[in-house]
């Protein structure tokens, strides 16, 4: 989106993302001190600056600056000798905005036809934006995650696709968030895990915020897998009928205006009021928050967070407060755990409501492991499981 407000002459424009976070009130590391003794790693040398931040319909918006440059790069599959582009599949990404920011714009493509070969409907990037094609003789592309899903292969996956205990639970339990027509996103893990549970009679379209709306299953085999056609994660995926793709600043804006229904994503720790922190642990490896900050902002969007009830040791995840750095703040609708299932009261002073609970276990139980105090939905609570399911155990191979 900073690319494409170069490329659109929009100085600054604002986002929802990251209100009320490290990120718009400053101090993410960005680099840390050389040469410290040990117990003295980690500290922080150049850290990042506050963000203006306004309110808008009784909402917090952070500030962004358009991103110019002085060249821009990119990759496109077919042009013209007129330097309209033609993007395939999910490879288009951040290419257009990429090309809309640059002072200069080169675009390396696969095939190159005379001026007029293409419909004008084809184009998705006018050559306005373009200043130079170069023809790129090496064409072969690499595959960074293989994923198939042959019938032959599945039937000899081990144990290790079936995923039991509390896991499987979690899994089960965060698919029946699924409800028929909805537009869903969903993060790495027991999230994606939950799609293979999917009932049978309801139909969701899964988008990817690299540039697909309506993904289907992996590859049935290596010859039907597309280097074009890839998922956030870099895995190959096969697109459903009626799906599109498009660019990431098209794909967020999908994200941002409110236009998927459902984000379900891992947490490190939510607290009482749907505070979210699942992107960064102070002084570990930062690889960047992805999507999750636009996700969870998003208005309208129903955000559900999958996690472990406690740390591996035995430390609560849900407190009164985030002792993690925020990826939003007041943004969880649902928290599913191993243990039970708990409603936030996001835009009220509600806290949480323990809705659902695993089999064998007491509210009791879940206060002794639990940060914060929450209300008890009913007496007795529904069980996170069907009487006549085995809950114990889901095959996601």
């Amino acid at each position: 989106q900073r690319m494409r407000a170069a490329g659109s002459g929009i100085p600054v424009f604002y986002t929802p993302a990251g209100a009320g976070t490290q990120y718009a009130n400053g101090g993410i590391p960005i680099k840390f001190k050389k040469g410290l003794p040990k117990g003295q790693q980690g500290e922080v040398e150049i850290a990042s600056a506050p963000r203006e931040t306004r309110v808008f319909h009784n909402k917090e918006y952070v500030m962004e600056e358009a991103l110019p440059a002085d060249l821009a790069i990119v990759k496109a599959w077919k042009a013209d000798t007129r330097g309209n582009l033609i993007f395939r599949g999910t490879s288009a990404n951040a290419n257009p905005d990429a090309a809309m920011s640059g002072k200069h714009c080169i675009a390396e493509v696969e095939e190159i036809v005379p001026v007029g070969s293409l419909h004008p409907d084809e184009i998705h990037l006018s050559g306005v934006f373009v200043d130079k094609v170069l023809f790129a003789k090496d064409n072969a592309k690499r595959i960074e995650r293989l994923k198939i899903r042959d019938a032959a292969a599945h039937a000899q996956q081990s144990s290790s696709s079936v995923v039991q205990g509390g896991r499987a639970r979690m899994i089960k339990r965060a698919a029946k968030e699924f409800k028929d027509g909805m537009y869903v996103n969903l993060g790495i893990g027991i999230p994606t895990m939950a799609s293979n549970f999917i009932p049978p009679d309801v139909h969701i379209e899964l988008q990817a915020e690299n540039g697909m709306m309506g993904l289907g299953p992996y590859p049935s085999h290596e010859d039907e897998a597309d280097p074009d056609l890839i998922n956030a994660g870099k895995e190959t995926v096969t697109p459903i009928k009626g799906a599109s793709t498009f660019s990431s600043s098209h794909s967020f804006s999908m994200i941002r205006g409110g236009h998927v229904d459902l984000t379900i994503l891992g947490g490190l720790q939510v607290s009482a009021n749907g505070d979210l922190a699942n992107w960064i642990i102070p002084g570990k490896l930062l690889k960047g928050m992805g999507g999750a900050m636009d996700l969870v902002s998003a208005p309208d969007a129903k955000v559900v967070v999958t996690m472990d009830h406690t740390s591996k040791s035995g430390a609560p995840k849900i407190l009164p407060e985030c002792s993690l750095p925020l990826t939003g703040k007041g943004v969880v609708d649902r928290i599913i755990t191993d243990m039970c299932v708990f409603d936030c009261d996001k835009h009220g002073d509600g806290g949480l409501t323990l809705v659902e609970i695993a089999p064998h276990l007491t509210v009791d139980d879940i206060r002794n492991v639990t940060g914060c105090n929450f209300k008890v939905a009913s007496d007795p609570l529904p069980s996170m499981s069907d009487e006549n399911e085995e809950e114990d155990t889901a095959s996601v191979g």
